[in-house]
């Protein structure tokens, strides 16, 4: 009996439940444990963004993510290590109050429209 061939599938299933949009600004990477670095955010959700930088980040690390100059003040955005390669890391984002989530809505429709 002959098995059909399935097509390719990419190991990796897309989990996201929002959809992300590109954007470029600096970013300030502060992780649990070690020193800050800087990054450049390159794509923004409500459920995470995707930094670019040339540090090796740890899979499932905790990092805090200040973003200056986006909104009237500063943002802290807590955050988890989902994955990362040799050009950046993509985080998904822990509890967000009430401005940071606002912040983070305009700065998605700012970029769609």
């Amino acid at each position: 009996m002959s098995r059909s061939l399935r097509p390719y599938r990419s190991l990796v299933t897309e989990q996201r439940k929002h959809h992300r949009v590109p954007l470029s600004f600096a970013v300030t990477c502060i992780p649990r444990e070690g020193e800050a670095f800087e990054g450049s955010v390159k794509d923004i959700s409500l459920g995470g963004m995707f930094v670019e930088c040339d540090r090796q980040v740890t899979f499932a690390s905790s990092v805090t993510l200040v973003l200056s100059g986006v909104s009237t003040r500063e943002l802290r955005l807590p955050a988890v290590v989902r994955w990362s390669d040799r050009h950046g890391f993509g985080v998904q984002f822990g509890l967000l109050g009430a401005y940071a989530t606002h912040a983070i809505l305009e700065l998605v429709k700012k970029s769609t429209s």
